[in-house]
């Protein structure tokens, strides 16, 4: 469970932090921690584990940027719930309930079920 969840956070991070440098060109930690709703220290200390793991490089007072890991993970994730979002709004549930649940499912999904959440979607 643990370790699930530390893969949660980090694709969370990655992916917030991919968004940040593509709509502002850069990815600070005051902006990750509005959009996540935690604190600047939480934001740090997340941030130095991510680092330890390879998927960002930060220097002080400086942008974070990714790695290319965590440039593959950022994608991955951002598929992955790109496509749990779209099949929940194939199923017809409202788009602000189906964004908020896909951010959830989208950590849980297995492949075999993702596949098939795209195969439904491709046939409307």
């Amino acid at each position: 469970t643990r370790k699930a969840h530390a893969n949660e956070l980090a694709e969370d991070y990655v992916e917030i932090i991919a968004d940040l440098i593509a709509e502002a060109g850069e990815a600070r930690v005051v902006d990750i921690a509005h959009r996540l709703g935690v604190s600047h220290v939480t934001v740090v200390r997340t941030l130095a584990r991510l680092q330890k793991v390879g998927l960002v490089t930060t220097r002080p007072y400086r942008s974070i940027f990714l790695t290319e890991e965590g440039a593959r993970l950022a994608e991955a994730s951002r598929r992955r719930h790109e496509v749990v979002l779209a099949f929940l709004l194939w199923l017809g549930i409202p788009t602000a309930i189906a964004h908020t649940d896909a951010e959830g499912i989208e950590h849980h999904v297995s492949p075999q079920t993702l596949a098939a959440f795209e195969k439904a979607t491709r046939s409307k």
